[in-house]
């Protein structure tokens, strides 16, 4: 299994403190049945904004570490990047991490808003060849009011990402309900824990997809599963056209 977000350096953004923090949090990864993790700490947020040269020496440092206690886990680069006008920019001149050194970016919005000018985002990257990934969606409070704001955003090319511990219910049952209304609607296509530590933000990443299972929607969980594994290979995702309470079917490969 891969996990595509998660904040596993230590001492640069929000996420764990120390060294062996990072450590513990990355042999609770490989527990839990994780086999590759991105690391996407956060760049171009109000508080953090971690360079894509302390990511490339941290996941080098963590990498070897793991080598060393014989934990089976691979570590690959990534950002979580926070919407702005400079996005691509900043990709080409490789100042972002894109996931895994695919053609994915991990794209946070505001955590009340959807900008207007998000769309036209989107829209710069994809002629850039480059895939934007909504954060987190669940959690956005503009999208949790009227989910047909991610929906948009959707048809414009960009694709989704749903955490473990919202569908696993640990930010509350009004975002748990919002997370299966838009895995129900086809608005998420991608899966990570966003795990911080293992006390308040750990990563729930089983007990998330036990949840979809319980709810019957397996067909998700297969399709998270194998779009991880394909964002880490840059192969083209499956997607499923966005619409509510229709039967499913194929909408596009990127």
């Amino acid at each position: 299994m891969i996990d595509i977000h998660s904040h596993i350096l230590y001492n640069v953004d929000d996420g764990p403190e120390e060294l062996e923090q990072s450590l513990a949090m990355l042999e609770s990864a490989s527990n839990e049945g994780i086999t590759d993790i991105i690391s996407t700490s956060h760049s171009l947020h109000p508080q953090y904004d971690v360079s894509a040269n302390a990511v490339t020496e941290q996941v080098s440092l963590l990498q070897n570490e793991l080598h060393q206690r014989n934990i089976s886990l691979k570590i690959h680069t990534g950002h979580e990047v926070r919407l702005c006008e400079e996005i691509v920019e900043l990709c080409q001149t490789k100042q972002i991490h894109l996931l895994a050194n695919s053609n994915y970016l991990l794209l946070e919005l505001p955590s009340s808003t959807v900008p207007q000018y998000t769309k036209n985002i989107i829209s710069a990257l994809l002629v850039e060849g480059i895939l934007p990934i909504i954060a987190h969606p669940e959690r956005n409070k503009a999208i949790a009011e009227k989910p047909e704001r991610l929906e948009r955003l959707i048809r414009e090319g960009a694709v989704a990402q749903l955490t473990s511990g919202s569908i696993a219910g640990h930010f509350g049952s009004a975002v748990q309900k919002i997370s299966l209304e838009l895995v129900r609607a086809n608005l998420v296509h991608t899966y990570g824990s966003d795990a911080h530590n293992l006390t308040t933000r750990p990563f729930l990443y089983n007990e998330g997809l036990d949840y979809l299972e319980r709810k019957k929607e397996l067909d998700a969980v297969d399709l998270f599963l194998e779009n991880n594994e394909r964002i880490v290979k840059n192969n083209p995702l499956v997607i499923y056209e966005p619409e509510v309470n229709q039967k499913r079917k194929w909408w596009k490969l990127f």
